[in-house]
């Protein structure tokens, strides 16, 4: 296993739509147990592919507190979104120390391949909802960010082009 560097915003990369896993595969399989590694030593809660410069629909989510019940997404699809919605700060591995209210649905069903390429249904809410919703959202391409005004969006994006210069002065 390994832990992979994550794309940090505005890195055009991010907004790369990610293309369907044909084969739940060894290298798949590596790629789920990097992502969580990955996950888990950036202290998330969730990693899309995309945010590692890999870009397939497979997504890792661990909301659980004791970081003991990975969740793993391959080619997921939203069967059902509630009409019910709620407003929480979302924060993102890519958007480091950002955090802002998005809106989103508070209940999904999805359809999705586990580890090992079995069809699998999850019905979710709250917390878990939200972060599914997050990941995938970034297998399209998009970041929590863009949820926001463009003034927002604009002051996070200098904000981290100015933290990334910062970072790689000597």
């Amino acid at each position: 296993m390994a832990i992979l560097p994550i794309l940090c915003y505005p890195d055009p990369r991010l907004h790369t739509v990610a293309r369907p896993v044909s084969t739940v595969d060894e290298r798949i399989h590596e790629l789920t147990q990097d992502l969580l590694e990955t996950m888990y030593d950036a202290h998330g809660i969730g990693l899309a592919a995309t945010q590692v410069d890999v870009h397939e629909r497979v997504v890792v989510i661990d909301v659980s507190e004791e970081r003991n019940r990975p969740l793993v997404l391959i080619n997921p699809e939203i069967l059902w979104s509630s009409e019910e919605t709620l407003v929480g700060d979302e924060g993102c591995l890519s958007v480091p120390g950002i955090y802002d209210g998005v809106e989103r649905a508070a209940g999904v069903r999805v359809r999705a391949l586990d580890a090992h390429g079995q069809d699998f249904i999850v019905e979710a809410k709250e917390l878990l909802a939200v972060c599914i919703q997050h990941e995938m959202d970034h297998l399209l391409g998009k970041v929590f960010v863009e949820y926001l005004s463009p003034l927002k969006r604009n002051r996070i994006r200098s904000k981290m082009i100015k933290r990334q210069r910062d970072e790689a002065r000597p």
